[in-house]
């Protein structure tokens, strides 16, 4: 297999939107497990209910590959399968690093979805010098000082910074200068990378208060339907009622904001 230094995606140059690319893995997710129980075509409605889209949507997204389906048939699982997994570049081998073997850190190491997904766990660094060449999902821990060496060695152009806030930007940057291009952010803090590195960035305390927000919301409505009153809109002009259209791509908000 090819290392993920030697290839990128072809998904810009395609002109395929982010939005859409942001879907691809919710399809081959859904399709993985259709193929799994050998179902050998499905429907658009069906594929796009498994995968939390409405049908026109994934039509529109499946178009961009050049995929129609078939009238009355519905698509091929396999080839389907296949294509999304050629385009998010997942036919051929992608070495990753984990910066930062904390709590968060150990559980990436130990997530077996990488693999099957075409992502090798290269290395696991920390800078704790108590933590080197403990295994952690059987891979010894290394210490930051071979950081550099590393991702030499291993063709690596993929990280992962699972480090606490005030030491994530200097990984950031020694990453980015030892050749990483794209980045996997856990870390609670906004990251400044050059052109021409992508970040993608996991804030799981900001999806619990957006979650917390959903859940006032219906709470209020619970409240005011009980009490007869409407609850009362926000005037035109104001910050709620501007905030209403800051949404994502498609009137979607993306659970994994880019940095």
């Amino acid at each position: 297999m090819a290392t993920g230094r030697t290839h990128r995606p072809a998904t810009r140059s395609r002109g395929i939107p982010e939005a859409t690319v942001a879907r691809l893995p919710l399809y081959l997710r859904a399709l993985t497990a259709l193929s799994e129980r050998s179902v050998p075509t499905v429907s658009s409605e069906e594929l796009a209910a498994a995968a939390g889209v409405n049908s026109a949507k994934l039509r529109k997204d499946f178009s961009y590959l050049g995929s129609y389906g078939t009238r009355g048939v519905g698509y091929d699982v396999e080839y389907l399968v296949y294509q999304i997994s050629r385009e998010l570049g997942l036919t051929q081998d992608w070495p990753v690093v984990i910066v930062g073997i904390g709590n968060l850190g150990a559980a990436l190491a130990n997530y077996g979805g990488f693999a099957s997904r075409g992502f090798r766990v290269a290395a696991l660094i920390d800078a704790d010098p108590a933590m080197a060449g403990k295994p952690v999902a059987g891979i010894p821990v290394q210490h930051t000082d071979e950081l550099e060496k590393i991702i030499k060695d291993n063709g690596v152009s993929i990280g992962v910074i699972a480090t606490p806030a005030g030491a994530a930007q200097p990984v950031c940057d020694r990453l980015v200068a030892a050749g990483v291009t794209s980045i996997l952010n856990f870390a609670p803090t906004v990251l400044s990378v050059p052109d021409g590195v992508d970040v993608r960035k996991v804030d799981l305390s900001i999806e619990l208060q957006i979650l917390a927000f959903h859940e006032q919301r219906k709470a209020g409505e619970e409240t005011a339907a009980g009490t007869g009153a409407l609850p009362a809109a926000a005037p035109r002009g104001t910050a709620a009622a501007d905030d209403s259209t800051d949404q994502g791509p498609d009137g979607d908000v993306p659970a994994v904001m880019p940095a």
